[in-house]
């Protein structure tokens, strides 16, 4: 009986252990036991949350958080502009994963100064998606679907860099806006899926995240491939302005591509996906080069 009895509480304190997990700035986030009810800040983490299996824990989401599916239904806290906190704190949640934004400073703080835990998720590079999906699966209780999705994710980032990674550099601009035209410094991780894919990115010195550019300055870089982030990827009317300098080399030899922007540019696993078409574009620019006498 007491072997029994040791056995039962040994299991129960096993149920209910602690977890822990480590953030984008290096804070370590511990919780007494998984969470139950989780407030996302930002859309890219409503997706890994719900990659992670932990949808179901979700009791509140940002402004844009419409992916996958099921996200649409749930009340949206905050935006770019700020947060919510009299309606988040109404929601009790056990766990805020959050984005850094200036506007939402001050209502993180707030919430951690109440006693809410605050775990920041800002992959910078497309190796730290996977680390975000385990992090998140193991403060919600639900290791086993995201370490498993992690480890997915890890392995196609593998197979792409070594399919691609020690081909031959091809200069890539990346545009991320025509009114006002923008693209993408080497901060981002969008710069470092470019260079996973054999890529250059012409802009990759700018100290600016996302700088404004000139078309004189696209010109002078003269790239070989131009890629833009669109909301509808078979809409060419973005090629209008660079088809009117047919001297350009991505002009010249056609390699004028676009990738959806949601897959892209959220910190989540879709975007190791458009990461591929994103090397699939980029080495076609390069066996076109190769083809030309």
């Amino acid at each position: 009986m007491r072997f029994l009895t040791l056995a039962w509480l040994a299991a129960a304190g096993s149920a209910f252990a602690g977890v822990s997990a480590v953030d984008s700035d290096g804070r370590r986030i511990e919780l007494a036991q998984p969470a139950e009810r989780i407030v996302s800040l930002a859309p890219h983490v409503t997706e890994q949350l719900f990659a992670a299996g932990a949808g179901r824990k979700l009791v509140a989401v940002s402004e844009y958080s419409d992916y996958p599916e099921e996200a649409k239904r749930l009340p949206p806290v905050a935006s770019s502009a700020g947060v919510d906190l009299e309606r988040v704190l109404a929601l009790k949640p056990d766990l805020v994963v959050a984005w850094r934004l200036e506007a939402t400073a001050a209502a993180l703080a707030r919430l951690e100064t109440l006693g809410v835990p605050v775990f920041y998720d800002e992959p910078r590079r497309l190796a730290q998606i996977p680390d975000s999906i385990a992090a998140l699966g193991e403060l919600a209780g639900t290791t086993g679907t995201a370490r498993a999705l992690a480890a997915s994710l890890r392995e196609k980032l593998d197979d792409l860099r070594k399919r691609y990674g020690s081909k031959r550099p091809v200069s890539v601009f990346y545009q991320i806006s025509a009114r006002p035209l923008m693209t993408l410094g080497g901060r981002q991780f969008v710069s470092d899926a470019i260079e996973l894919c054999g890529g250059r990115n012409v802009f990759a010195d700018s100290p600016v995240m996302a700088p404004q550019v000139n078309v004189e300055s696209v010109l002078a870089a003269d790239p070989e491939a131009i890629i833009t982030a669109s909301a509808n990827p078979a809409d060419r009317q973005w090629q209008a302005l660079w088809r009117r300098f047919p001297g350009m080399r991505a002009v010249r030899a056609d390699n004028l591509y676009a990738v959806p922007t949601n897959e892209m540019h959220r910190h989540g696993p879709r975007a190791i996906g458009a990461t591929a078409l994103l090397c699939g574009y980029i080495d076609q620019a390069r066996l076109k080069a190769a083809s030309r006498p």
